[in-house]
């Protein structure tokens, strides 16, 4: 799978994101364990409602951190989360 910058993005229906109070951060929970998250990853992900397209999550997250030039970084992280199954594009 690639990531297509014209479909919206949408979190797994069988995976849940969520706060672990043990790890302290964000983590990916799914039947057969758990992905701890850096904080960027767990930002992008929370994006990932069903509602944007890539260059949207980009353009949401360089105006939430007051920066520019996320778009390489977000869309190679967002092509991993495709491959994994985290996310979904439709």
């Amino acid at each position: 799978m690639t990531l297509n910058p014209d479909l919206i993005v949408r979190f797994s229906a069988i995976h849940r994101l969520q706060w672990e109070e043990a790890q302290q951060k964000d983590v990916i929970l799914y039947p057969e364990g758990m992905v701890e998250l850096n904080q960027s990853s767990a930002e992008i992900l929370k994006l990932c409602d069903g509602s944007r397209k890539p260059e949207i999550i980009v353009a949401d997250l360089e105006q939430k951190f007051s920066t520019s030039g996320l778009q390489k970084d977000i869309f190679n992280f967002l092509e991993i989360a495709l491959k994994n199954g985290w996310i979904e594009q439709h």
